[in-house]
């Protein structure tokens, strides 16, 4: 294979994933300010400049673009979260401190706001979108899970639940107040979650490793 012919398909890959990227922040775009229902796939070709086969050649259905947003936002946050628990010489109030600077962007994006509503009403409309939803929801809890038995263990504590179940509980907090967000009144979850956390922590079991400092 030539070299010319080998940059030909690096340029035509390049030139399909700027496609991609488009057309999702375009349809996200649509999302939050015309609600699901009412961004149609022609919309969004044409809102990114694209036809509607360049929207099928990169996606099945505006479900599945809705899916990939939801991908996205809970892949960064489990990377961010991540990277918080990977400093081993922290000790336990920097870790803490890293976690209350983590949670305060939690629920900022007004865009994802929105778009966590659309998610929501979506997955109660369409079985076949629940399912799928719920895959996401499942590895993202199982992940979020994973990084408070890391928490816990670093701090000499024993969890209270099962660091999954309390996954799903947080979840459950940050989406619920995602929805009751305004434009007035700025999100409290991350403030919220990181006080139930220091809460559990403070009343969870001591192994007699690096007590949290009260």
């Amino acid at each position: 294979m030539s070299s010319s012919t080998a940059r030909k398909r690096l340029t035509r890959e390049e030139s399909r994933a700027q496609t991609r990227e488009r057309l999702i922040d375009t349809a996200q775009h649509l999302f939050v300010s015309n609600g699901y229902g009412g961004a149609s796939i022609r919309d969004i070709a044409d809102k990114a400049g694209y036809s509607q086969g360049a929207f099928y050649s990169n996606f099945s259905s505006k479900e599945d673009v809705l899916l990939e947003l939801l991908r996205r936002h809970m892949e960064a946050e489990a990377t961010q979260l991540s990277r918080v628990m990977g400093n081993d010489g922290q000790d336990s109030e920097q870790m803490l401190a890293e976690l209350d600077a983590w949670a305060s962007t939690l629920n900022h994006d007004a865009d994802w706001c929105m778009l966590s509503i659309e998610l929501q009403l979506h997955a109660n409309r369409s079985q076949a979108f629940a399912v799928e939803f719920q895959k996401v929801w499942d590895q993202h809890r199982s992940e979020l899970g994973s990084v408070i038995g890391q928490l816990f263990n670093k701090l000499g504590r024993t969890p209270p639940a099962a660091p999954d179940e309390l996954a799903a509980a947080f979840m459950a907090l940050s989406h619920g107040l995602a929805l009751q967000r305004t434009s007035t009144r700025p999100a409290a979850s991350g403030r919220l979650i990181m006080a139930f956390l220091r809460g559990l922590i403070a009343t969870a079991e001591d192994r007699g490793v690096d007590p949290i400092k009260k």
